[in-house]
């Protein structure tokens, strides 16, 4: 018999014990970096010419682990063999595919501290980041195979005289999942368990940047019984698999989290009908945010601004979540703005693979750090750098990776480009607001709707925001990051995405189709 889902619980970094585990996981993750990780499609593992590297954020001379590089012609395959492993994987009971993720969840909870240590290396997340993200890939395998069990029978219908009607949940077929390199264990896991787990086969093209935790993740699945052929891992660029994959008659679905750019590009290539395709492809799109914390004047200030530092740059700003606009009522500028300034002056920066247990790490890779730097100094013309942007010493980091500091820049215009465009990043931009419908017009001003959040101990400025703070999660007198699976189910409105609500109770629905059988008595 199943126990009730709860989330999986965090450990304190601060005791001995998960110190001293942590401490370990990396001395012998760091002992396995340079390897390579090979192509899997059905029961091949295949050696490829090319190779992608996975490079370490804090120390870039450093080879995290090296994966086979997919051709179009390794796409195909990986295509074929799901289209043909789709008929026997589709006809397995619900509740036999909810064991495998099951027993995926028991093996990685086994090992939960090797795999966060993998990320601490990959994507440079701190140890707490990275044992939350470990933490929220067991939650979605626990919490998903449950769902399943729920939605794997007959569904309830109104009963009519002398028919015997019931509705069932079919799987679409083969969907091309492609994840983000920022929580590239738990919204990878969660994207591609959910489709398995609903009866499809998957091809999955991690992200470049951090594959060696994705094929992690394959073995996991391996491990855990998942049959040759529903996972296809297949990692390759873009321009030579991604749109192929994408665009392919076979493909029945495209699961996709990252930038709004690439996300609108799958959008419009799924709504193409190419030769022999014979279905409307869905999409379940991710797209990212441009989130804000609003503060006012009745706001405990103290608490406003420990939620926002937090949100702002809790893995280097490096979340759809995150917070990259602090909308501050006038009364109360000045002193949220102070002791935002003061908290983030004493986060740590540095390589989180160190056992001093720092609170940022790198940006994920030279690009990531060129751009973050590019809208910095934008940030310089467009308002004040109060902390950060090379204008305080004590924000001075390490040499040798993408280190930036966390970087606040007050005085923002509403319709400042770091206030409007997504950076993705440790940049926040403080925004003085007239007051509350002020606050709330310039929440709401911006193409995307993923999070946002109101400190205010205001009754009836919360119960408005409940309605007029478009957002798909909208938190109340805390930070607008840290969503929970079931507990604060997550996607965005506009330009966020398609509103999957990843981790809620319909999320699998999008995995699968409804059929309505009716025999006459």
């Amino acid at each position: 018999m199943l126990t009730p889902y709860r989330p999986e619980p965090y450990v304190n970094f601060v005791e001995p014990e998960p110190r001293q585990m942590m401490i370990a996981a990396l001395k012998t993750v760091r002992g396995q970096l340079g390897r390579t990780y090979p192509l899997r499609i059905g029961d091949k593992q295949i050696a490829t010419d090319q190779k992608i590297a996975s490079i370490m954020p804090a120390a870039s001379e450093t080879v995290v682990g090296y994966v086979g590089k997919a051709t179009r012609e390794h796409a195909e395959q990986a295509l074929q063999t799901a289209a043909k492993t789709f008929k026997t994987w589709s006809r397995v009971e619900p509740q036999t595919r909810a064991r495998v993720l099951f027993k995926a969840a028991a093996i990685m909870r086994r090992r939960i501290y090797e795999l966060s240590a993998w990320m601490c290396f990959e994507e440079s997340k701190s140890w707490i980041e990275a044992y939350a993200d470990t933490c929220e890939t067991i939650d979605f395998l626990e919490f998903y195979g449950r769902e399943m069990v729920r939605l794997g029978g007959p569904q309830p219908v109104t009963p009519y005289p002398g028919e015997d009607n019931e509705v069932l949940y079919m799987p679409l077929g083969v969907g091309v999942v492609i994840p983000p390199w920022n929580f590239p264990l738990a919204i990878c896991t969660g994207m591609t368990s959910a489709a398995i787990v609903a009866g499809n086969t998957v091809v999955l093209k991690p992200a470049s940047a951090s594959p060696v935790i994705a094929a992690k993740m394959a073995e996991v699945f391996e491990e855990a019984g998942l049959p040759p052929g529903v996972l296809n891992y297949c990692p390759g660029s873009g321009g030579e698999i991604g749109d192929f994959l994408v665009e392919h008659a076979q493909t029945r679905f495209v699961s996709f989290t990252g930038s709004r750019d690439v996300g609108l590009g799958i959008f419009a290539r799924c709504g193409k009908v190419t030769p022999g395709q014979v279905w409307l492809k869905r999409s379940v799109l991710e797209m990212g945010g441009k989130d804000c914390i609003l503060v006012d004047e009745t706001a405990d200030v103290e608490a406003a601004a420990e939620g926002i530092v937090a949100a702002a740059f809790g893995f280097q700003g490096q979340k759809c979540s995150a917070c990259s606009r602090a909308i501050l009522h006038q009364d109360v500028y000045d002193a949220v703005l102070q002791r935002v300034v003061e908290h983030s002056r004493k986060l740590t920066v540095g390589d989180t693979t160190s056992e001093e247990n720092l609170y940022m790490g790198a940006v994920i890779d030279e690009a990531a750090y060129k751009k973050i730097n590019e809208y910095i100094a934008i940030g310089s013309k467009e308002g004040r750098i109060v902390l950060g942007g090379g204008q305080d010493a004590r924000t001075t980091v390490p040499k040798g990776g993408y280190f930036i500091p966390p970087t606040i820049v007050a005085g923002v215009d509403r319709n400042a480009r770091i206030a409007q465009e997504e950076i993705f990043g440790p940049v926040l931009a403080v925004i003085k607001a007239k007051d509350f419908d002020d606050g709330l017009e310039i929440a709401n001003g911006t193409q995307y709707g993923l999070t946002g959040a109101l400190y205010s101990r205001d009754r009836f400025r919360l119960e408005r925001a409940r309605h007029e703070f478009h957002v798909g999660n909208l938190y109340f007198n805390r930070k607008c990051t840290g969503a929970l699976v079931d507990v604060q189910p997550f996607g965005g409105f506009n330009m966020s995405g398609t509103d999957s609500k990843a981790g809620g109770r319909d999320y699998l629905l999008l995995f699968m189709q409804a059929k309505s059988i009716a025999e006459r008595l």
